[in-house]
């Protein structure tokens, strides 16, 4: 039995319309009701859509193929396990997506593809365990690989020394953006101390500007990370704030992201909102838990690290996150429908599927 939570008129939600930059197009997505997102829901959502080890995936379609890309497993000098699916409800594996660079580091973290000017450009970090991670970009002129190290790391590791989760955006003037977390020691009333959300300008897709702005500090207890805990040769209350997707909605650009502890049932969905792709972001969360993705006790633990992908009807915009299963055992890819109303984003999930041992 697949479970789901959409009563009547959604506890008064209206129908929805939503903006999102689409290979490279800007599409206007009509209002729909809901009768017809319940059926879009249920014709191909069966989480997880996938059984082997997805993290931080990244979904997206190109000449009618979704492709999925996340952190996972390497193999015979190959990383970032690649799906491939024609009908966005049923994924096969099709191998790895990067030929693996010759850098410091054996962890491979969170990649995301861009397509720009004919080129595929997949962005990513490469540390030792959760230390050092750097921001990479390689390129390929296919969707499925192999994508090629450039050579050089995006920014210089000495003035940068841990950076993760890059996610390109591409505004409607044509200027890309990336988005990244990196970490701040200081504490006080702009921010706590941990990992956050910045963002640059992109030149040429494989030059990033070394001056970032800040999108948002950590500043809510559920976003704690972990307590007293020991880095930078020094002792922290550490809060995270990691994955950030943007979506262009009626004008704002909504920026998704990821807070708390990857590694338990803290870890969640949140956004923040402004007016330009370099902010200023307001933050409209009261402090009471991620609003987006929470836990389902028992069933769908620590559901993060999204992008945004629309569905096979051209209409549909799916969050396409990780999340663990009970036991704790892996972090696999699960789709849920991206709804709006007059307050921002929201989805009816996590959804699971119980027959799959998720539930």
């Amino acid at each position: 039995m697949v479970k789901w939570s959409l009563e009547g008129n959604v506890r008064g939600r209206s129908p929805f319309a939503f903006t999102i930059m689409y290979d490279n197009v800007r599409n206007e997505m009509p209002t729909r009701s809901l009768e017809d997102v319940a059926t879009e829901r249920t014709k191909l959502i069966r989480n997880p859509m996938y059984d082997g080890y997805l993290a931080d995936p990244h979904v997206f379609r190109h000449d009618g193929v979704y492709y999925a890309v996340g952190t996972g497993p390497g193999a015979g000098g190959q990383e970032f396990p690649m799906l491939r699916s024609d009908d966005f409800a049923h994924w096969e594996p099709i191998g790895f997506a990067l030929e693996r660079p010759l850098v410091e580091g054996d962890c491979f973290w969170a990649p995301e593809i861009a397509f720009h000017d004919g080129t595929f450009y997949m962005y990513f970090s490469v540390g030792q365990a959760d230390k050092g991670h750097h921001l990479r970009v390689a390129s390929s002129p296919n969707p499925d690989g192999p994508y090629r190290d450039s050579g050089e790391p995006l920014l210089a590791p000495e003035s940068t020394p841990f950076a993760i989760d890059a996610s390109p955006f591409q505004d409607t003037d044509g200027q890309w953006y990336l988005y990244y977390s990196r970490d701040f020691l200081d504490s006080g009333p702009g921010g706590r101390s941990g990992t956050a959300l910045v963002v640059a300008r992109l030149d040429e897709m494989v030059h990033l500007e070394e001056e970032y702005t800040v999108v948002m500090r950590a500043r809510h207890d559920w976003q704690r990370f972990e307590s007293d805990r020991p880095i930078y040769d020094g002792i922290y209350d550490w809060h995270t704030l990691e994955g950030p997707f943007v979506v262009l909605h009626d004008s704002r650009y909504y920026c998704l992201y990821s807070g708390g502890n990857w590694q338990n049932d803290s870890y969640g969905v949140d956004w923040v909102v402004g007016d330009h792709p370099l902010g200023p972001f307001e933050d409209t969360n009261g402090g009471g838990g991620p609003r987006l993705l929470v836990t389902v006790p028992n069933s769908v633990i620590g559901p993060g690290h999204n992008s945004v992908v629309i569905g096979p009807d051209g209409v549909s915009t799916f969050l396409a996150y990780h999340a663990w299963d009970p036991k704790m055992t892996a972090r696999r890819l699960y789709l849920d429908l991206l709804q709006w109303n007059e307050n921002g984003p929201f989805c009816e999930g996590p959804t699971f599927d119980s027959e799959k041992g998720c539930g």
